[in-house]
């Protein structure tokens, strides 16, 4: 036999995925995340599931190891080289508050003291032309000092080095001769865009977690190599695609995101397959609710992510190619608390997998959306999780007793407005991903998937107006299984402004050339041949500040294309803007090139399901369904025991290893050819 395995870390559960290629079927295993050392879960995964490794041909990580790394502040001992006179563009940011009117408002500090931040003699002016000769005294003093520092890692980002490189790769090849056990980053090697703030801490991130990264992917890979792995291990990026461990280690910050974007590339195969190209994909796991928009089968990207922002703090800046994901604190450990002026209120803060919600029964004490929805009869956890946790309803119901005798209401009211506002919470989320991008949900369908995205789901699918709402078969691990429909990716971005004119068609074919040339030859360096590309460019009108992400022709351009490149940058940009402006011309400000590798991947089939509702039938039970009220002998059936189109008629409860479905008294669901739950209106 040989296998596809997936394991995605989670911030409260790691999910594992097998896929047998001979015969398709899955096998899945979910084991709590251990924060003290994720690879441990990995491990307790792997192991737990009984797959030996040398029967695996394949296998894919999603890790939470970067962005863990920065958000609690574990890096390694950082420092940064940049131009003379620049020393200080790291911390004086940009100037465009966030929150105009606070007086106690506090710039994000550096990840880099200015004491690690040094100057080397050096200028290029903006189109990459030598001004001013590199000094390599200067690189020479500054190792001295950071050996004498301990200085573990390097970000080297030099002045407009994006259209030059020549400096800086001598900087770099000085450093790894004098300073061979530091890490260096390049920002010609990690980022080729302006705008100096952004890339000089996008090459710090990347520079403060490569030690972290390094160390994390060479441990895990000689653990599962020791256990019988035969294969380069993969890691899932943030840009959608794959990487092998040794291309994740030199570019570490394109897996800043890895987790969340496994469960949209999911989603989007599952619209392919369904004949459904407009999706809306909501992952709503133990820790987060996470939200994207897939138009046209086309899954949206970014480069205008932000760590740690919030509506009244800038976060830090990260330009690296990155699913299009609205991530909010709103999952099943989400804590409910009450804030100074008394609203109750639901996350971000989370209660993890250690310690967990209350009824789990390991030291958690706050209430969370889990103990709420188990107060509320719509899980039941004794089935999902009474083999790894001694369930105790009690303890939910002491804690939000808590919620509950601050407002003297009832317990049970008390659970009903936790739910309610982290519903609301979610379907801002939604809105933000269609309706204000001027995408009509009726168009849609919801891809609800985690282990608490078939609980709410369907509720907010109703509210949203969706076309219908889809409940893929194991949505607890549905981003795990996403991994594996994934192709190896690798994203090059050019800055370069460039008028769109026939005059300068040559100048444009180059640079594309260049840029496709150059993904070429990373690939072959890791013995990949199998690769195709796709081109993109940032477009504006001209004397225009933003721009629009727009698809170019994949052939050489000639001047047939100008007008239909402008044609489909008008139309982007009257959605994103709600107007165009057709006698302006146009620049492309960043070239963009999507290099793809082929990764073999198995055909996904119809199933047969054999079964009936009056075999799927378990029991019945009491559920709030909250405007609906406390409604009694709801139904709860097996969802592995229902068959092919087999139907359920709301209100009912359809259970399964992984997670539940609340079906709403005006909803029915069916089981369609390939064991997803479509719920509709009924």
């Amino acid at each position: 036999m040989s296998y596809r395995i997936a394991v995605d870390i989670g911030g409260t559960f790691t999910d594992y995925v097998a896929l047998d290629e001979e015969t398709s079927a899955l096998k899945i295993y979910k084991s709590p995340s251990t924060p003290k050392n994720f690879a441990d879960g990995v491990m307790n995964c792997i192991e737990g599931a009984g797959i030996p490794l040398n029967e695996v041909s394949f296998l894919v990580h999603g890790s939470t190891i970067v962005i863990n790394a920065l958000t609690e502040r574990k890096g390694a001992r950082t420092a940064l080289i940049t131009t003379q006179g620049f020393r200080d563009a790291l911390e004086i940011g940009r100037a465009n508050r966030t929150d105009l009117y606070n007086l106690r408002f506090q710039k994000p500090t550096p990840f880099v003291p200015r004491k690690y931040r040094f100057e080397v003699t050096e200028r290029l002016d903006k189109d990459g032309n030598v001004l001013i000769p590199l000094d390599e005294n200067d690189v020479k003093e500054i190792a001295t000092r950071c050996k004498k520092e301990g200085i573990e890692a390097i970000a080297v980002c030099l002045l407009h080095s994006y259209a030059n490189a020549v400096h800086e790769e001598k900087v770099g090849k000085l450093l790894r001769e004098l300073l061979p056990e530091a890490e260096i980053s390049l920002s010609s090697e990690v980022i080729k865009e302006w705008r100096e703030y952004e890339r000089s801490n996008t090459t710090v991130f990347n520079a403060y977690v490569k030690p972290v990264a390094r160390k994390y992917l060479d441990t895990l890979k000689e653990i599962m190599k020791q256990k019988g792995l035969q294969h380069e291990p993969y890691a899932m990026l943030s840009n959608g695609g794959s990487a092998t461990f040794e291309m994740t280690k030199m570019t570490p910050i394109n897996v800043i995101e890895s987790g969340p974007v496994g469960g949209v590339i999911g989603g989007n195969e599952l619209g392919k397959i369904l004949d459904e190209k407009n999706i809306i994909t909501f992952d709503i796991g133990g820790t987060t609710a996470k939200t994207s928009l897939v138009y046209n089968n086309e899954v949206r990207l970014t480069n205008d992510y932000y760590l740690e922002r919030t509506p009244i703090y800038p976060g830090y800046p990260v330009r690296s190619a990155i699913v299009d994901i609205i991530e909010i604190g709103a999952g099943g450990g989400s804590i409910a608390w009450i804030d100074p002026v008394g609203n109750l209120k639901v996350g971000p803060q989370s209660a993890g997998a250690d310690p967990g919600p209350a009824c789990y029964n390991i030291g958690g004490t706050d209430p969370t959306l889990t103990d709420a929805n188990y107060i509320s009869g719509r899980i039941d956890l004794k089935r999902f999780l009474g083999d790894k946790y001694n369930i105790d309803i009690h303890k939910s119901r002491d804690a939000v007793a808590k919620i509950a005798s601050h407002y003297n209401i009832s317990v049970e009211e008390a659970a009903r407005g936790i739910i309610r506002i982290a519903n609301n919470n979610m379907m801002n989320a939604l809105r933000l991903v269609s309706v204000r991008r001027g995408y009509d949900p009726h168009d849609f369908v919801l891809v609800a998937m985690g282990g608490n995205g078939g609980v709410h789901g369907p509720f907010l699918g109703k509210e949203l107006h969706v076309k219908k709402i889809i409940i893929p078969r194991n949505p607890g691990v549905f981003g795990a299984w996403g991994m594996l429909m994934t192709d190896m990716r690798q994203d090059y971005i050019q800055t370069r402004v460039t008028p769109i004119v026939e005059d300068h068609l040559d100048a444009i074919n180059s640079i594309y050339f260049e840029l496709i040339e150059n993904a070429n030859d990373v690939y072959k360096s890791y013995g990949l041949y199998d690769v195709y590309v796709t081109k993109a460019a940032d477009i504006r009108y001209v004397g225009q500040e933003h721009t629009v992400k727009t698809p170019i022709p994949g052939h050489t351009l000639d001047s047939k294309d100008i007008p239909l490149i402008r044609k489909s940058f008008e139309s982007l940009h009257e959605q994103h803007y709600s107007f165009k402006l057709e006698t302006t011309p146009i620049e492309i400000v960043n070239y963009h090139v999507i290099a793809y590798c082929k990764v073999q991947k198995s055909e996904i089939k119809p199933i047969k399901i054999q079964g009936s509702t009056k075999d799927a039938f378990r029991t019945s039970r009491q559920v709030d369904f909250d405007e609906y009220g406390l409604i009694k002998d709801v139904p709860v059936y097996v969802r592995e025991k229902l068959g092919n189109n087999n139907s359920i008629q709301g209100p009912a409860i359809i259970e399964e290893k992984t997670s539940v479905t609340v079906v709403y008294p005006d909803q029915k669901a069916t089981v369609d050819d390939y064991g997803n739950l479509i719920v509709e209106e009924d």
